[in-house]
């Protein structure tokens, strides 16, 4: 029996191809696995910082059994949810009672993808990164309405509606003023959007150039988020917890999740937006000069710029949760009139000016 060496050669380059395309399908799951892993760190933390806030704003006690200083407080309520038992409305339809919670996680998370934390550390360098954010983003109020439609009860569905229509009026206003921006930066990429405010240092962050634009955007990525002053869906007194009311266990905690999964993500955005993302932009300040260091490289620098990006994050994020103790809730008809009548004018308002700004420019 005589062998062809090229045959030979060929079936040696195909198992070789196949083990490459093997190890590259291992090493794509890594960093993945990586952002989740941050995240759910991410979200543990704005657990804590939250109780820890509201009880020195209410002057009380907040979490300190639960490890030092109440750290694991959340893992303690994520542990009694995952084993509490899970109940099904016995005349809802449980397909779409099942089904909203996992919609309403899933498309916040898909929606880190396109956050760049650093020039390099982003999973998806799309030119519609921000549109594709706000276009994944309308897909959390559908899983909202389904769970209030399935739970079969008046309140849950009522709360699904309101869900809806608070989204609708806001995302609105949010999306007139991303688009000023990407007419700003020429580009609808998170990473170029970033790096055209690194041009001018602190004074080329686009919250000197839209003011306006950075508070209708502030607003209207909080009532996105469903947070108090504008958490109507979930309005206690009006109707029990909202689309939550007849959720327990998992469920329940998936919620509980998208919720804080959601608030960090629109304080990234607005970090990345406005606030010149991982750049560390302090007049007279330079991160080589104070490090002693002629390059920012590496491991160091990509560090560096992770931190830089979290801390401007969660500055935001004490902003948002400090709103969330300090101011009472909105009336539905004030939270859509103030959609409806002052941001969608104001924010179209300024991308007419920001128009013609560029125009004028060229």
């Amino acid at each position: 029996m005589i062998i062809d060496t090229t045959e030979v050669q060929t079936i040696n380059s195909f198992s070789t191809l196949g083990f490459f395309k093997e190890v590259y399908g291992l090493i794509w799951i890594i960093p993945i696995l990586t952002l989740i892993l941050g995240i759910t760190i991410g979200v543990l933390v704005i657990v804590w910082l939250e109780r820890e806030i509201s009880a020195a704003i209410q002057q009380r006690i907040g979490p300190e059994y639960a490890g030092p200083l109440g750290i694991l407080q959340a893992i303690a309520d994520g542990t009694k949810l995952l084993l509490k038992e899970d109940l099904l409305p016995s005349r809802g339809d449980i397909r779409l009672f099942s089904v909203g919670p996992s919609i309403a996680v899933i498309s916040v998370l898909l929606s880190y993808l396109v956050i760049p934390f650093e020039y390099r550390l982003v999973l998806a360098d799309l030119d519609i990164g921000v549109f594709l954010w706000i276009a994944i983003s309308s897909i959390a109020p559908i899983g909202l309405l389904m769970s209030g439609y399935g739970s079969n009860n008046k309140y849950s569905f009522s709360g699904g509606l309101r869900a809806a229509a608070q989204s609708i009026s806001y995302e609105i206003p949010l999306t007139l003023c991303v688009l000023s921006i990407s007419l700003l930066s020429n580009s609808s990429s998170t990473v170029d959007i970033v790096e055209a405010q690194s041009k001018y240092g602190f004074w080329g962050w686009n919250l000197w150039r839209q003011p306006i634009g950075f508070l209708v955007f502030l607003i209207s990525s909080l009532a996105e988020c469903e947070r108090l002053p504008f958490d109507l869906p979930e309005a206690e007194e009006e109707l029990v917890a909202g689309y939550q009311t007849e959720y327990s266990g998992i469920k329940y905690a998936l919620f509980y999740l998208a919720s804080y999964l959601n608030l960090l993500v629109s304080s990234l955005f607005v970090t990345i937006l406005y606030l010149g993302g991982w750049n560390f932009s302090i007049p007279y300040i330079s991160i080589p000069e104070l490090f002693r260091i002629n390059k920012m490289v590496g491991i160091f620098g990509m560090t560096i710029s992770i931190f830089i990006t979290l801390a401007k994050a969660y500055f935001f994020l004490l902003i948002s949760i400090t709103t969330r103790w300090t101011l009472p809730r909105m009336r539905i008809d004030q939270l859509l009139n103030l959609g409806w009548k002052f941001l969608l004018p104001i924010s179209l308002g300024n991308l007419l000016l920001t128009t013609s700004s560029q125009l004028v420019s060229l």
